[in-house]
């Protein structure tokens, strides 16, 4: 099973749509995936993906939803929808460490960690309490979102998390043949460029996305010929070949090791 959080340091970026849309495009090749929204203050993958099988309890242990042919758990099922989470940090830590370790996942290919905004103890918790493959941020355009999209990168960087890429949400919109870009133009091209890491995709504001999202339905359903939902396959292929390129490091490197464990180096 592959783990990949998806973080920005920031919220009101678009983490919990970019994690739902590259969810459902992996699990459109045939990938069986699994979603952990673990935004304790800020649940919202509980109303993105609409719930055929709610969560449930066996023998002790947590059973994933299931809607849209993915695997959910979300913060939000615990709560009322008005609630407010008003929790200090070691209990939200202590409330973090037994969702991780209290479900029981299917045999996944890959599962997608929405992270909650910010760079402090939760994020420690998460990174420290699971084997992630990588991480994917996710910013829009302008310079306000980047700048904490830049700590979230430090931080994945400093507890070697390797960064797989970045996605700018709210990227344009079109009318017509004309685009138009509200927030500015560029910013998340100039941020991979800076830190040289792949630029993953550009993904439009439609109607369709905000209108899928709030009614927990599937956009590469609804709208496969969209600009939005193509793009989402397009992340998802280049996550998937990210982390392929990965693995073939990694065995390079080990054969690397023992090779030069052979010669006595």
């Amino acid at each position: 099973m592959r783990c990949i959080a998806i973080g920005a340091g920031k919220g009101g970026v678009g983490k919990s749509t970019v994690t739902v849309n590259l969810a459902l495009a992996l699990a459109s090749k045939g990938a069986i995936v699994g979603v952990l929204d673990a935004d304790l203050y800020g649940p919202s993958i509980g109303t993105m993906i609409a719930v055929d099988t709610p969560l449930s309890e066996k023998e002790g242990s947590i059973i994933p939803a299931q809607g849209l042919g993915l695997f959910v758990v979300s913060l939000g099922y615990f709560l009322q929808p008005d609630q407010a989470t008003i929790v200090r940090a070691p209990i939200a830590n202590q409330m973090i460490t037994e969702l991780l370790m209290g479900v029981s996942w299917p045999d996944l290919d890959y599962l997608l960690i929405d992270f909650p905004p910010g760079t402090g103890d939760i994020q420690l918790t998460l990174m420290q309490q699971t084997c992630l493959s990588g991480a994917i941020l996710v910013t829009t355009p302008q310079e306000v979102a980047l700048l904490d999209v830049a700590k979230a990168y430090r931080m994945f960087q400093q507890m070697n998390v390797p960064v797989l890429g970045l996605v700018e949400n709210m990227s344009y919109f079109k009318e017509g043949e004309a685009l138009y870009y509200p927030f500015g133009q560029g910013g998340g091209s100039r941020f991979a460029k800076k830190w040289q890491i792949p630029m993953l995709g550009e993904i439009p504001i439609t109607e369709s996305v905000s209108f899928c999202a709030d009614h927990g339905i599937s956009l590469l359903s609804r709208y496969p010929e969209s600009i939005a939902a193509k793009t989402f396959i397009e992340v998802g292929d280049k996550v998937e070949l990210a982390l392929v390129r990965q693995v073939a490091q990694e065995k390079e490197g080990l054969r690397s090791f023992t090779i030069s464990l052979g010669q006595g180096g």
